[in-house]
């Protein structure tokens, strides 16, 4: 220790540093919304409870993280998705309760905030919150130098969202003939990552690979696919039974959260559309059709389950906005699990 003694900033914090890029953040977050009755820097956010046309609101909150998938982001650079990979998985999660997303805060964790990769950061996570029709309101910016190296950073979020009680889809009315949905995801979307980077690590050929029109990092780092756009025409239908969002767990894990007593899901794996990412994988990685089942969401990012009555009108609707659902099961009888009948093509 020198005559003048250590200071913070000695031991990795920069105090005046992380002032001024919060600062910074305030414009970025500014949002129309005037629900929002305080700004960047009060010690929480502060937000009126005010939701036109709902008569019963329920709140839905749900908090997540992309993952190990932001190891990869960060370091090729790509940034902007994987904020998307994170505001576009919380929105999904409440969406299939039949909500509506309202605000998110955001934490960002760093061993050195970086002013520039932070102002950033927000602005992404931003920028897809307002696409999605609700506003980034706060959050926390935290160096950590004990914790994280320099250059490292960890990203997480929490959505509050509202439903009318009323149309909340928790499952609770699926019952057997019941049709079973496939909304198509665009590839991993953030779940499989350690096994993808194993992969990348024992088997580095594996990046020179063409995925489609893509290359091999392009194809793994497309941000995950967003639901609420395509599925706000369809919220409130009576005709929607239950929504799985198909994250870690696959199909099985995720569908079975959401069936009743008494029933269960039949899938026919020969009737998803397989991205070409997940053979790539396969191949390279000899993982068995069962790993793959459990790691991956194959294909399925959502599965709606509906009434087989409404199940053409739906997917007809769900086709307007841009989304080509289509049946991959049923529901029948049973004690809440699901059944896969024939094999994967790919």
């Amino acid at each position: 220790m020198d005559e003048h003694g250590h200071t913070y900033k000695d031991a990795g914090v920069d105090v005046r540093n992380a002032e001024r890029t919060k600062a910074r953040m305030g414009a970025l977050t500014a949002s129309e919304d005037n629900r929002i009755l305080n700004r960047s820097g009060a010690f929480a956010s502060l937000f009126l409870a005010s939701f036109d046309g709902i008569a019963n609101p329920v709140l839905v909150l749900k908090a997540e993280e992309p993952g190990s998938k932001q190891l990869l982001a960060f370091a090729h650079d790509r940034i902007q998705s994987v904020c998307q990979d994170l505001i576009h998985h919380l929105i999904n999660d409440i969406v299939v309760m039949g909500a509506k997303p309202e605000a998110v805060l955001d934490t960002i964790l760093c061993g050195r905030i970086e002013s520039g990769t932070v102002v950033r950061i927000v602005d992404y996570l931003a920028q897809a919150c307002r696409e999605n029709g609700c506003s980034l309101v706060g959050g926390e910016t935290s160096e950590q130098p004990g914790l994280l190296p320099a250059g490292r950073y960890m990203l997480n979020a929490s959505v509050v969202g509202v439903v009318d009680r009323d149309s909340i889809v928790d499952g609770s009315r699926i019952r057997p003939g019941d049709r079973v949905l496939a909304l198509p995801s665009n590839g991993l979307h953030t779940n499989g990552y350690s096994l993808v980077r194993k992969l990348m690590e024992e088997r580095p050929e594996i990046m020179e690979e063409k995925v489609g029109e893509l290359g091999f990092l392009d194809a793994i780092l497309l941000p995950h696919a967003c639901y609420y756009g395509p599925l706000r025409p369809v919220q409130g239908d009576s005709a929607v039974h239950g929504m799985a969002h198909i994250t870690g767990g696959g199909i099985e894990g995720n569908l079975k959260r959401i069936m009743p007593a008494g029933t269960c899901a039949r899938i026919d794996l020969s009737r998803i559309a397989i991205p070409p990412i997940f053979p790539l994988i396969r191949r390279y990685g000899r993982v068995p059709e069962a790993d793959m089942l459990q790691t991956f969401n194959m294909g399925v990012g959502l599965a709606m389950v509906v009434d087989p009555e409404g199940a053409e009108r739906l997917a007809a609707r769900l086709a307007e906005a841009g989304c080509h659902a289509y049946e991959i099961g049923e529901i029948a009888e049973g004690s809440r699990e699901v059944a896969f009948v024939n094999a994967l093509n790919g």
